[in-house]
This record gives structure tokens, sequence and C-alpha cells, in this order.
């Protein structure tokens, strides 16, 4: 394993090879989607009659199947921050697009968007303060912290003007830092997201739930309400058991410090400083945005795209990926400033 140093960045470079990927890899990849496969292969030395023939057997990283076919294998870094060691995974090739994750499951459950997008970007997703770390809510922060978080990691990669692209929870982050430096970024693409968290019973239930009730992990009653947030029942159960594990990362006592955060949040103050070309995604048999909230938004941000996904529920950054990304690269490719292959 390669180590580079810059500044206070590090690339584990390789880490994520194909073939010869360490032990860290190997252990981190099943959990992105990825599956070990074996494949005998034989080569016949034709130079000259009678040629040796060698049989091997390869080991190589295969995608899953809700995975692109061609997905890129990503490649691990840490950004250590001012007040926590961000982690991060990098894909493809391209000019950068950096994501942020959404309120449970981290790096992990967006990789199959990353996955997508990085056929055309170089795509960076990373963890957010206290993923990785629970005992880093003892030090309470707010959205604003969350928000100066991203502008310190793309000071530190040296990311000048890259596209930001939150899901849910990540989507309040990515506006507020549209809004806050408007200098910072290219464009911004929000999926999932509202601008005030407005009170319903299943947001009321999941805060009580969250705050007052211990859960054990991998809990397959609790595990029945994530088809909801898929907008109608998976029936995919590789795809649904990718998402309740990676969900399940999450420590209960992140979730519940960052649904408060999002109970919280009002994104109506900051929606008239954005300047960049906005992307608002929905998904269709999304149950969280509001009409009256996605009408503030079109209205309030002077350079605005609102799409819908059929079909897809606050989850379609991962059961509708493709379509997700495909949207992103057609505003993009529109709006002058891009080129995108």
């Amino acid at each position: 394993m390669n180590t580079t140093v810059s500044g206070r960045v590090f690339s584990i470079a390789g880490n994520f090879d194909r073939q010869s990927g360490t032990e860290s890899a190997q252990k981190s990849l099943p959990s992105l989607g990825y599956r070990r496969v074996k494949i005998a292969a034989t080569h016949s030395d034709g130079s000259q009659q009678g040629g040796a023939t060698v049989r091997a057997t390869l080991s190589l990283w295969e995608p899953a199947t809700f995975l692109p076919r061609c997905s890129p294998v990503p490649q691990a870094g840490v950004a250590i921050l001012r007040d926590y060691t961000a982690e991060y995974l990098a894909w493809g090739q391209g000019q950068p697009l950096v994501i942020v994750p959404g309120l449970a499951g981290g790096v992990g459950l967006v990789s199959p968007l990353a996955a997508s997008l990085a056929q055309q970007f170089h795509v960076l997703a990373y963890q957010l303060r206290g993923e990785n770390d629970p005992f880093a809510l003892r030090r309470r922060f707010t959205l604003a912290d969350l928000v100066n978080d991203l502008a310190e990691l793309l000071d530190l990669l040296c990311l000048e003007r890259p596209v930001v692209f939150g899901v849910s929870f990540g989507g309040i982050i990515a506006l507020q830092f549209a809004a806050r430096f408007p200098h910072r970024v290219a464009a911004v693409v929000a999926q999932g997201v509202d601008v005030t968290f407005a009170p319903s019973l299943l947001r009321r239930i999941a805060a009580i739930v969250l705050r007052e009730f211990p859960l054990p992990s991998d809990s397959p009653f609790v595990n029945q309400f994530f088809h909801l947030f898929f907008g109608k029942r998976c029936d995919d159960p590789a795809l649904f058991e990718f998402v309740t594990r990676q969900c399940w990362n999450t420590d209960q006592s992140v979730m519940a410090y960052r649904f408060r955060l999002a109970e919280e949040m009002n994104l109506l103050p900051f929606l008239s400083a954005i300047r960049a070309p906005t992307l608002l995604i929905t998904g269709e048999l999304d149950i969280l945005p509001t009409s009256s909230g996605l009408r503030e938004m079109e209205q309030r941000i002077a350079q605005v795209e609102h799409v819908r996904i059929p079909g897809a529920g606050h989850l379609a950054f991962v059961s509708h990926a493709s379509q997700v990304a495909a949207v992103v690269r057609r505003a993009l490719t529109r709006w002058s400033s891009f080129t995108v292959t």
C-alpha cells in the first residue's frame, strides 16, 4: 500500500485495486456492493508447435446487479479537518463532482450513484462528521458547521468549483453551501429536499423512536419501514439488504442528532442567495418533500430546474441511480459552462 501525503490529505493509492487490493479493500468492497469472483483462464504460447499452455484462476471484483455493469472500483483517502477526520472515496475521471451523503448510510449508501456518475465525472463522496466516530457528538455542532466542513474539505483537496450533489439531509448542506459560498460551486444538485422539515406523523414517530428507544442492529421489524423510503415495496432482495445494511452502519445516536438538525432547519433565508445553476430532483413517490416547499425553491432560486424520477421514492439515488445520473448529465450539458462526455 502506497501512501502519499499532501498537506493534511492522505490518499491511499491502490487500496481498491481490482486484483491486488489490500486486506482493507477486500473487507470494504463487499459493503459497497461489489463481490469477488474467480475466473478460470488459459493461455497458449503459440510461438512454436507444442507451445506451453498456462492455466490460472483470476480473482476479480464484480459489481452487484444493482450497480452499473462497468462500475469503477473506488480509491480511498482521508482529509484531516479541524474538527474531525473525513474519510472519502473517489471514482472515475473528469470534472469534479462531490456527493454529500444523507442522514444515514454514509458513503456506502451513495456508492451506486457515485459509480453511475463516475462514467463522466471524477466523483468524490465523503463521510459527514460523526459517521465513523459517534463520540464526535460530545462537541455539539450545527448545520453551519457541516457546511464549513465541506468548504474546508474542498480547500484541502484543491477543488475550486466542483458540482456539489447532496441527497436528502446532504441536500440541505449542499444548498446552504451554495448560498454561503456562491463562488465555490459550479452547480448544485439536491435530491429529496424540502425547505423545512414540516411536522408529520411519520416524522414524529421517527424522531421519538430514534431518540428514546435503543434499537437492535439490523432489526427485521424496523427494516420494514425502509419500504416507505423506496416509495413502494422493494422487490429486489439484494438491493433491500444493501440499503438496510448501509443505514445500520450509522450509529443510532448520530441519526438522532442529524434528525434534530433537520427538524430545526429552514432553507428559505438561503434560497435567494444561490447563484449557481441548481437542479432539484424528486422521486415521484417520495413522501418527504412537499409541493409547497418545492414551489418555494423553484420561485426563489435564480436558475433552477426541477425533475421528477418516475416510480422512485426518497431513495431514488440508490434504487434509480442510473436514471438520476442521466438527469444530472443532461442538466449539466444544457448549462453552457459544462462539457459532459
